[in-house]
């Protein structure tokens, strides 16, 4: 019998050794659909190695044209049997030989009247005998024929589906776009969205169209309705007139499981949640739904009633974590604030242990905030958390003489400050910490890789003009637009564009239209009425504040903000201490950071060791590479040792290349492709897509 227990112990034990990591023996060779197989930008192929990379060479360009003043492209490419698909900065589809660069086909959804806006890509479907890309433009969802460019007319209403329908509301006071691509599981396109961040906002419903005919099939309520789970969450009519709890960062698909994971963003408006009172699921929410029908499995909110804008800002990864000597599927989801959170796949159940944090109450009237919030044991936060005064820059003695003096002005006590009129520091920023670029992980070591911004911000609370006293075109402006594009007008480009001298950019029946209809983040405002439109136009355009008063909707919320503002010194660099962005290492398995190294340059400083902001993420591969561009003022395309972190190889790109890049193989030979969008941080912006190979 003892001998027996023996044999068993040891064949156990034979068994938990056999669990070790190594290179995939099958898939992750194509590049078929947003952030590559499992969203974990990651690459079987080896002929571009560790030995290989520093010989890449361009293979080919292919500049769009479409390049504009503070335009961009954000777009991780996909390529099916050889054709590229993608967009440019005007939103055209494109399809090109993906060997070559050669144009196979363009298709303007616009008419040749472009508005502005932002693409991550493009979805492709197939059932072996249609061919389709889905893409969107402004408030519409379109089908081409994936062979051809050419509409898909049978798909809506003669190739349209309009985002706005099947929300509950009238589709013409809403706003809804898409910037991320939809993922497909068997015959349904399931869609992120874009609304507005403020109110008036369309309910971030998560909707499941039909590939074939563009009909809704399945739709989760992310605001809850009455006897949906959730629903005592939030006031009691909030279903009604509260927008956001929107995924507009992309999800990923489990097709083993038919589950799909879906991080959502805040609910609307973004920093004073007086008439949201609760936790509100299932904003700022991992979400796990059965595919095929949208019912919920599991979820974890990972702020409750979030007033930081905290947006879960990329889509999550499928990963494998070791644990106890045997692998788990588990899902990483990053954060704004530099967390990440481990969950197993099919229960929800953490990785590693979560704490509850003590939050502070706000002392602003009407808000009521969580008493705690979550945090994960492991892995560390992968940017600094708290700003003090020994984290301020010293660039210049006068550089940090202003830093000093705006600091000693407002709140900085880390995650969790209230809001309030006073001014606190959001550390990391608005943007991250983890942005929208998406991370990259490695089945062979378990790393998992992900750019991190560290900007702090200044969030203040201002009070909004009562309803009933805006009478003037200023008052009106400054209750509805100046939240985002600040009470001077400046704005925080590209996000927010200044709107001083608007008139001479654009014609007064084209501001009209854009406040009547909203674009991109921005809410439509038809609701308040014709003359108070026109009065904002006429004051933007000649700065004239004739009399009007808005009628229909009008914002009661008592505050709102006074702009995005980064924390700057007097010549616009960052106010705190280097490293302003980072590339992090982090080992899923053991839970820790391996390395973190400075990552950006500004050409102009002397010190090359700051880094930058940066967006876009990195794919990583077999090869033992990791392939990055992202940085915002270096223009740089750069490959590291995946392992030690080591700078193996760098170029100079056209422009930005705040994208993630794609990697394909076509007739035995790898490439590896970057859209070079630039139009960040002020920097020129581009319109060419590069793409890289050996000789």
């Amino acid at each position: 019998m003892k001998s027996r227990r023996v044999l068993v112990f040891l064949l156990c034990a034979s068994a938990l050794q056999a669990e070790k990591r190594s290179i995939p023996k099958k898939g992750y060779t194509n590049w078929e659909v947003y952030g590559g197989p499992d969203n974990i930008r990651y690459s079987r192929l080896t002929q571009i190695n560790r030995d290989t990379v520093s010989r890449l060479r361009v293979a080919w360009t292919y500049d769009t044209g479409d390049a504009f003043q503070g335009s961009e492209m954000q777009v991780n490419p996909i390529v099916v049997k050889g054709t590229l698909y993608a967009t440019t900065p005007k939103l055209k589809v494109f399809a090109l030989n993906a060997a070559t660069g050669a144009v196979k086909w363009s298709y303007d959804p616009s008419g040749g009247k472009h508005q502005p806006g932002r693409s991550r890509g493009v979805t492709y479907w197939t059932d072996g005998k249609q061919e389709r890309i889905f893409s969107t433009y402004g408030f519409h969802l379109f089908a081409l024929d994936a062979k051809t460019g050419k509409p898909v007319e049978s798909f809506g209403d003669k190739g349209l589906v309009d985002l706005r329908e099947g929300l509950g509301r009238e589709p013409g006071t809403l706003n809804v776009t898409s910037r991320t691509p939809g993922i497909v599981y068997k015959d349904l396109l399931l869609m992120p969205t874009v609304m507005s961040e403020d109110l008036p906002s369309a309910p971030g419903d998560m909707r499941a169209y039909d590939v074939r005919t563009g009909k809704i099939r399945w739709t989760f309520h992310t605001i809850p309705r009455p006897g949906e789970f959730g629903h005592d969450t939030w006031p009691a009519d909030a279903w009604k007139h509260t927008g956001g709890v929107n995924n507009w960062a992309g999800m990923a698909l489990d097709h083993a499981r038919g589950l799909v994971f879906i991080p959502t963003g805040s609910a609307s408006s973004d920093f004073y949640g007086a008439d949201r009172h609760g936790d509100n699921l299932f904003a700022n929410t991992l979400l796990c739904l059965k595919a095929d029908t949208g019912e919920r499995v599991w979820h974890f909110q990972t702020i409750r009633h979030d007033v930081w804008d905290r947006d879960l800002p990329s889509p999550p990864s499928l990963v494998r974590v070791l644990r106890d000597g045997r692998f788990v599927d588990a899902v990483a989801q990053i954060t704004k604030s530099a967390l990440l959170f481990l969950f197993e796949r099919e229960t929800g159940k953490p990785i590693y242990p979560m704490e509850e944090r003590a939050a502070q109450a706000s002392p602003v009237d009407g808000e009521l905030l969580a008493k705690t919030q979550p945090v994960p044991s492991k892995p560390p936060p992968f940017a600094r958390q708290v700003l003090t005064e020994d984290l301020l820059t010293r660039r210049t003695p006068e550089a940090h003489r202003a830093a000093l003096e705006t600091f000693r002005k407002v709140r900085s006590e880390g995650q969790f400050i209230p809001p309030t009129p006073e001014g606190s520091i959001v550390f990391p920023g608005f943007d991250g910490g983890g942005e929208w670029g998406g991370q990259a992980f490695d089945p062979e070591t378990g790393l998992y890789y992900v750019n991190a911004n560290e900007m702090a911000w200044i969030l203040r609370l201002v009070p909004r003009p009562i309803p009933g006293t805006a009478t003037s075109a200023k008052a009106l402006y400054e209750q509805n637009c100046a939240g985002c594009h600040k009470a001077d007008r400046t704005g925080t480009p590209p996000e927010f564009p200044s709107l001083i001298d608007i008139g001479k950019r654009r014609k007064e029946a084209e501001i009209v239209s854009v406040i009547r209809a909203g674009a991109g983040r921005m809410p439509g405002f038809g609701a308040i009425g014709r003359p108070a439109i026109q009065a904002i136009t006429r004051y933007l355009v000649t700065g004239e504040d004739m009399r009007a008063s808005a009628s229909g909707f009008v914002n009661r919320l008592k505050y709102t903000t006074d702009g995005y503002n980064k924390f700057l010194d007097p010549e616009g660099y960052p106010a705190i201490a280097p490293p302003w962005g980072t590339l992090n290492a982090i080992d899923l398995d053991k839970g820790e950071i391996r390395w973190r190294i400075p990552f950006g340059e500004f050409p102009e400083l002397a010190d090359k060791t700051t880094g930058s902001e940066n967006y876009g993420g990195p794919v990583v591969t077999a090869g033992g590479v990791l392939l990055i561009a992202a940085t915002n003022h270096d223009r740089k395309f750069r490959a590291f040792d995946k392992v030690s972190g080591k700078l193996l190889w760098e170029t100079t790109l056209p422009a930005a290349g705040n994208a993630t890049p794609a990697t394909y193989e076509v007739n035995g030979k790898q490439y590896v492709v970057i859209a070079c969008g630039g139009g960040k941080s002020g920097r020129p912006s581009g319109g060419t897509y590069v793409a890289f190979a050996l000789p």
